[in-house]
């Protein structure tokens, strides 16, 4: 394996262990152990364990947001910021499917006590809503309600009362029908 190939290798493994363990709890022994190589060639790799953390973040936010593009490229009027919106939401479901990225997400919001990860937290968060902004047109009330109900399923994915695996729950299902009747 090439260098470039083992380190997409080691980030993707970083990822997954990030997702299940958070920030401080995992260490780059475990990250190591999980790709196959030695402890110092992953630090050789990243420098520091929270450059590889930063790594993931941004390659989880990446991934958000080309789902959102994906899903904005579908044949939606230009001027209907509502049905963009629309459009955005059902690329959610992928979100869903996908539940490191927003393990990942959580992670990184609570490591953001951590100064140099808080800047970059903040700004993809940013990013991320302005993105929204750019892609429907839709005024700042809507894109910050999308972004708000999107966050509560990010929630309830990482609760495992919504998703591909979720554990029923009466009031998680209340919340997801009343989601599917506002197009949210």
């Amino acid at each position: 394996m090439t260098a470039s190939e083992r380190s997409e290798q080691v980030l993707g493994v970083a990822i997954s262990a990030f997702a299940e363990s958070g920030y401080t709890a995992t260490g780059t022994d475990e990250i190591a152990r999980r790709a196959g190589v030695s402890q110092p060639y992953v630090i050789r790799l990243f420098g520091t364990k929270q450059n590889l953390f930063e790594a993931a973040l941004h390659r989880v936010c990446d991934r958000i947001e080309e789902i959102f593009r994906m899903a904005r490229s579908k044949e939606v009027p230009e001027a209907d910021p509502d049905a963009a919106l629309a459009a955005l939401a059902s690329g959610y479901s992928l979100f869903l499917a996908e539940r490191e990225l927003l393990q990942l997400l959580l992670h990184g919001f609570a490591a953001s006590t951590a100064p140099a990860i808080g800047d970059q937290v903040r700004a993809r968060l940013g990013g991320i809503y302005y993105l929204i902004r750019d892609l429907t047109g839709a005024p700042e009330t809507e894109a910050r309600r999308f972004l708000a109900t999107r966050m509560l399923l990010t929630g309830m994915s990482a609760t495992h009362v919504a998703g591909p695996d979720a554990v029923p729950a009466a009031w998680a299902q209340e919340i997801l029908r009343n989601l599917s009747t506002q197009g949210g």
